[in-house]
């Protein structure tokens, strides 16, 4: 269990400052946002050459280092969306009456851009360390891919405990296509997918040696927070209490220019309730 210590203890803490430092710069004035942005694509760009640099390298440093460029590459996704600069069509919230195939059209259009952004992203990665022994940073990139889809459909679908502190006030429209009921069979799967994923890679990771080790027990530390952030969708306590040093000072000011109402979880409970109610 030593072999997995260390990678976890890394992933967790870079994990844990890299979502504070997303969420700390997209609280900022919105005036900063272009700059932040240019920053974070100028710093992906170095974490492209991290990731094709480690991809011919086998050691375990090498294994840390494409780890951390692909959480690079994954934060200037996630600053993008929600600075508002790459997310989809539909910046509209759902209409009460929206069913069915409409209300995951509408949802989807949503954010499709990102969504493409990320996939292309996952291919460019590919391809870069295509046939190299160092994939820790595709298979990092791929797995907050899938974990990321999975959380999105789950929280489409219907789960229990949702917040919206994290999400900006002029993202809250998404909050419309938030259900909030039991979990479903759903969500037991793709917890259960998840759980055996993590056993999965933890076990390679103990098997394999040296690099191979590491990047498997990155990954395994991967799965394993996504794990914990899916179980905080069915239980009261939330994980945006872990990042509210991030979100202090946007805060205040959205309370002080704020216009118009958003969009807010009971809205969200009240058209599913709607929805229900149509069905």
């Amino acid at each position: 269990m030593s072999a997995l210590a260390l990678p976890l203890l890394f992933a967790t803490v870079l994990w844990f400052f890299a979502t504070g430092f997303v969420l700390w710069l997209d609280r900022l004035p919105s005036s900063t946002w272009p700059a932040s942005l240019v920053g974070a694509t100028v710093a992906s760009g170095f974490a492209m050459g991290g990731v094709i640099a480690t991809a011919p390298m086998t050691g375990s440093a090498a294994a840390y280092t494409a780890f951390a460029c692909a959480l690079v590459l994954w934060g200037w996704h996630e600053l993008s969306f929600l600075m508002g600069f790459v997310t989809g069509p539909n910046r509209d919230p759902c209409p009460p009456d929206a069913r069915g195939w409409r209300r995951f059209r509408l949802a989807a259009a949503t954010l499709i851009h990102h969504e493409v952004a990320m996939f292309l992203t996952v291919l460019v990665i590919m391809a870069a360390t295509w046939h190299q022994p160092n994939q820790t940073a595709t298979l990092t990139f791929v797995l907050l891919f899938v974990m990321r889809l999975s959380a999105k459909f789950n929280i489409f679908a219907g789960v229990p405990h949702l917040s919206t502190e994290m999400m900006p006030e002029h993202m809250r429209y998404l909050a419309s296509y938030f259900r909030i009921r039991p979990a479903r069979l759903f969500f037991a799967l793709s917890v259960s997918g998840i759980a055996m994923l993590a056993a999965w890679l933890g076990n390679a990771a103990l098997q394999a040696r040296d690099g191979l080790a590491t990047g498997y027990a990155l990954a395994f530390a991967l799965v394993l927070l996504a794990f914990i952030e899916h179980g905080f969708l069915v239980v009261p306590w939330q994980d945006t209490a872990m990042f509210r040093w991030a979100m202090r000072g946007r805060e205040r000011l959205d309370q002080r220019h704020r216009t118009d109402p958003p969009v807010t979880i009971p809205q969200a409970n009240r058209l599913a309730a709607l929805e229900t109610a149509g069905q």
